[in-house]
């Protein structure tokens, strides 16, 4: 039986795709009479049997050594292609972060979706994130990670376009496909030149073709970068980030997942093509420069958010910059430790504020408030999110940073003023929320906001717990730093009296600054024109759209209108004119079968003549005469 679980791993992702498929039913509308639950049952279904298969495996073989299941897709000739499977404690421990946060995420949306009319659809495409997200998980193979990437985007697209009646929406949904798709060719150049040049396109090869590539350096840099392409769209980072915010435009339970999986899946990839990121210094320069501009440029437009989804989104591009840097730095296991902390914490937020938006129909916080004693369980686990975010004792990102600034002699500067900073501004952006949301006087619309009810509730509730147990499973799993004296004794004893109560003091300052700093409702741009200057530059993303606009929009346009003027007057002409040349061609010709045999031997004759007249003047008589005499020679 173990046996059977274990060589079978590869069917977890397989249960989301036939959940999927067994809701077409409902979702084309063949079952009516039933309504559409059904189709969203049959998907917790096959959730929960992921889940309880990946839990089985993730238990019984972590401290096995990594093993591999391969399936030959295709060889021809020199080209062997493999879909091939990684089955480590890192990788399933993925999985089951992936089937956990989905299961949690789909039994919200029972509650969250339940008056909606195309239900099955809804569960339908979280059937498909799921597959695609559980096979990214334990996926080593470049060729099936980057399919498995493909759905996702496709995925997304679906999902923030679920409301597809609304233009916005719709505009949503076409610019977060666009902006991912980027990424995503970028990704499959750098993959077929991977292909190219030896390596059998797997994740666990990389390390040995990094040691002794057959590139120049400068090819090597090109290499790097293209592969980051894809990561830097999934991870929402600069320039790729404007999707992320656009995506706030689905269903909330699919924000869930996105916000936390979906953007670690990404990142997941990047981390198994570090060992390519080493041949050069240029490819993780990049990832530190990308990482450092998208984490302080996304904790502060998040300042000046009204939106409560696209609040927290933009703090969810922060982190994963923060991730990109660790990967830059060569430090995976802090990039591993942030994805964890920042999933489970980032998955109860957004199912916290989901009961908002749901209970208040709204996402504007100026709008809100007074809701702590309406909606206590929705507090709390607000509170417990926000706590597992920041830097606090004894949260799950309180021992990542930890972890990450030992060694503190070691540490660069630039790196601790960059964590103090984005601890600091991403503990006012949640205080801010917090403070309107929940503190203050009610609003129209938060006067008679009830408690969520049990179906969104129970797994808020299980997401509080988790966040809570976090620094437990750490330690369970050994991913601790113990406090023994060693050889890096002084290290320690720096990191206690300097650089961890700087982040802790960052994160209580920015709360004391969030609590104090004055936040009117009922005008929300300030009068002083500095004021409102920097608060539309945070708000509008630092202009960023604007200038895609004028530039890589305006370049796109202007060419597909050169283009389109190529194709209709120059290739179409032709076309035309060859055509029109050939029917006036026929149509003179006609006159001239008169059945007359004498007139066809005056037309050969005039012919014959007209001939030789031209080799004549042009002086290729001689060589033709030349060559008959040496044929008749």
């Amino acid at each position: 039986m173990s046996e059977f679980f274990l060589h079978n791993l590869w069917l977890v992702p397989v249960y989301g795709i036939i959940g999927a498929f067994l809701t077409l039913p409902w979702s084309v509308g063949l079952i009516r009479r039933t309504g559409p639950r059904p189709a969203a049952y049959i998907n917790l279904f096959m959730t929960f049997i992921g889940f309880v298969h990946g839990t089985w495996a993730f238990t019984n073989l972590w401290h096995s050594p990594p093993q591999q299941l391969s399936l030959e897709w295709l060889h021809v000739a020199d080209l062997q292609l493999s879909l091939v499977i990684e089955i480590s404690p890192v990788n399933l421990g993925a999985m089951e972060l992936v089937t956990a946060i989905c299961l949690l995420a789909q039994v919200f949306a029972l509650g969250y979706m339940e008056k909606d009319w195309s239900i099955a659809r809804f569960y339908g495409l979280m059937g498909l994130f799921e597959a695609a997200l559980s096979g990214l998980a334990i996926s080593d193979s470049l060729l099936l990670s980057y399919g498995l990437l493909e759905i996702l985007t496709f995925s997304t697209y679906l999902l923030v376009g679920f409301w597809y009646a609304q233009p916005l929406v719709v505009t949503a949904a076409r610019d977060a496909f666009l902006t991912k798709r980027v990424g995503d060719i970028l990704l499959l150049m750098g993959i077929v030149t991977l292909s190219s040049y030896g390596t059998g396109l797997t994740f666990s090869e990389l390390e040995a073709w990094a040691a002794n590539p057959p590139l120049t350096p400068w090819e090597c840099s090109l290499l790097g970068l293209a592969l980051i392409a894809g990561p830097v769209g999934k991870c929402a980072q600069f320039p790729l980030n404007l999707w992320l915010d656009e995506a706030m435009e689905g269903p909330n339970p699919a924000g869930i997942i996105r916000n936390t999986v979906v953007v670690s899946a990404g990142a997941f990839v990047l981390l198994k093509m570090e060992p390519v990121y080493t041949i050069t210094p240029v490819t993780s320069d990049a990832l530190i420069i990308i990482g450092t501009i998208t984490a302080v440029g996304a904790s502060l437009v998040a300042l000046a958010q009204i939106d409560i989804k696209r609040a927290l989104s933009h703090s969810t591009s922060a982190y994963m910059g923060l991730v990109f840097i660790a990967v830059g730095l060569d430090q995976i296991d802090i990039a591993l430790l942030l994805l964890l902390t920042h999933a489970i914490a980032k998955a109860v937020l957004f199912m916290s504020i989901g009961g908002i938006i749901l209970n208040t129909h709204g996402q504007n916080i100026t709008e809100m408030g007074g809701l702590w004693s309406r909606m206590p369980a929705t507090t709390t686990a607000f509170i417990v999110g926000s706590a597992g975010l920041v830097c606090l004792f004894p949260f799950g990102t309180f021992w990542t940073m930890r972890r990450w600034v030992n060694g503190f002699w070691e540490t660069p500067i630039w790196l601790l003023v960059l964590l103090v900073g984005v601890n600091f501004f991403t503990s006012i952006n949640l205080t801010r929320l917090f403070r309107l949301v929940f503190l203050g006087k009610p609003q129209q619309k938060t006067r008679r906001s009830p408690e969520v009810i049990w179906l969104m509730a129970f797994p808020m509730v299980t997401g509080t717990i988790l966040t809570l147990l976090v620094p437990l499973l750490l330690q369970r799993w050994q991913l601790l730093l113990t406090w023994s004296p060693g050889n890096d004794f002084l290290a320690r004893t720096l990191i206690v009296t300097l650089a961890m109560p700087m982040l802790i003091t960052a994160g209580a300052l920015g709360v004391v600054v969030g609590l104090l700093i004055p936040l009117s409702r009922s005008m929300s741009r300030p009068t002083q024109f500095y004021l409102r200057f920097i608060q539309d530059l945070l708000a509008y993303d630092f202009y960023i759209d604007r200038a895609y606009n004028f530039t890589v929009v305006l370049m796109v346009s202007q060419l597909s209108k050169v283009m389109a003027w190529i194709d209709r007057y120059v290739v179409d002409g032709f076309v035309n004119l060859t055509g029109f040349a050939t029917l006036f061609g026929g149509s003179a010709l006609k006159y001239n079968v008169s059945g007359q045999s004498q007139f066809y031997i005056l037309t050969i004759v005039i012919g014959i003549g007209l001939a030789l007249g031209w080799f004549m003047f042009t002086g290729q008589w001689t060589t033709i005469f030349e060559f008959w005499s040496k044929q008749l020679a």
